[in-house]
């Protein structure tokens, strides 16, 4: 008896949707959910199967983002066939190669305004085109709570301070005073892969919603697995501001003001980070997530220590031995 029953399942519907069983079809890769890819050959053609088991994973959201996105003419796999109730997808190929196996110091510029030229015209998309969660205060207090259940509390047995919900109306009033468009949600370089093309395939998009103009550009920026200087990330940032003030998405808004939504955007982001990888580590068994940790800690710790309002965060970060340990 096959010890992936749902393997089994993914090559008899290969078979069907292909009309041959003369295919081969190996391991592409995993994620941070319960879903898996596979790759499929048949002569020199490849395509990709996603295997979200319907009893954790709903494949609607992906397929319907999918669908949105290549009518708009961004560059996201075009779906061949689907079954929702199996949870099985045949997307196209954008090959296995990301942006982080391809950045370096030589290719980063060009890497990195490809990326920004793709999120602006995401960016630019019509929300009202496609029904998307709003990324509202609910939400991003939710998220902001897996920092002190997860990282605080399991990952460091370290009680939540006082200050931190007033730290998080900070955030989350300035996250929602924004402009709002269509989110990725995790646009990094992990799920930008490198094509022939000069535009990045854009994968993994399925917890996309409507919300800060900022979101998307900082998980770009200020990547969890891959760090920049300081003034090369200025430099998109300006790269970017320009670009989206052209596009009029920041009409009347000064990169100053910009750069504030930026840092501040990237706090509850890194903030929430901290938690979901501890808990992918404690929860999920996951543990390579970990390794991620301080990356993440020195980008909170270098937007708390910029900023007066975050005076009490960063204190309590440089306080801990645990903390300042990572």
């Amino acid at each position: 008896m096959s010890q992936d029953p749902r393997l089994e399942q993914i090559k008899l519907w290969l078979a069907t949707i292909l009309s041959t069983d003369n295919f081969e079809i190996t391991p592409a890769s995993s994620d941070a959910s319960f879903r898996r890819y596979f790759r499929v050959f048949i002569d020199n053609k490849t395509w990709i199967v996603m295997d979200a088991p319907p009893e954790h994973e709903d494949i609607k959201p992906f397929t319907e983002i999918a669908t949105f996105l290549y009518q708009h003419d961004i560059h996201v796999p075009k779906i061949d066939a689907s079954n929702q109730k199996l949870g099985f997808l045949l997307l196209s190929d954008f090959g296995n190669q990301s942006f982080l196996d391809k950045l370096n110091e030589q290719t980063a510029d060009t890497l990195y305004k490809s990326a920004i030229e793709s999120l602006i015209q995401i960016q630019l998309c019509p929300s009202l085109d496609i029904s998307l969660p709003h990324y509202d205060r609910a939400l991003l207090h939710k998220e902001l709570d897996l920092f002190p259940e997860w990282f605080l509390g399991k990952h460091l047995n370290i009680p939540a301070p006082d200050f931190l919900q007033s730290t998080f109306d900070k955030l989350i009033n300035h996250a929602l005073e924004q402009p709002q468009l269509v989110v990725h949600r995790d646009y990094h370089s992990r799920n930008l892969m490198y094509t022939s093309g000069k535009t990045p395939g854009i994968i993994d998009f399925q917890d996309a919603v409507i919300g800060p103009i900022t979101y998307d550009l900082v998980s770009l920026l200020r990547d969890c697995y891959i760090s920049w200087p300081s003034d090369r990330i200025d430099s998109w940032i300006n790269y970017y501001f320009s670009s989206a003030q052209q596009h009029g998405l920041l009409a009347g808004v000064s990169i100053e003001c910009f750069v504030k939504w930026f840092d501040w955007m990237g706090l509850q982001r890194h903030l929430k980070v901290l938690g979901i990888f501890s808990r992918l580590n404690y929860r999920d068994n996951k543990p390579d997530y970990i390794h991620d940790l301080p990356l993440t800690l020195s980008y909170v710790r270098q937007v708390s220590g910029k900023y007066a309002e975050f005076s009490e965060l960063s204190q309590f970060l440089e306080q801990h031995s645990r903390i300042r340990a990572l």
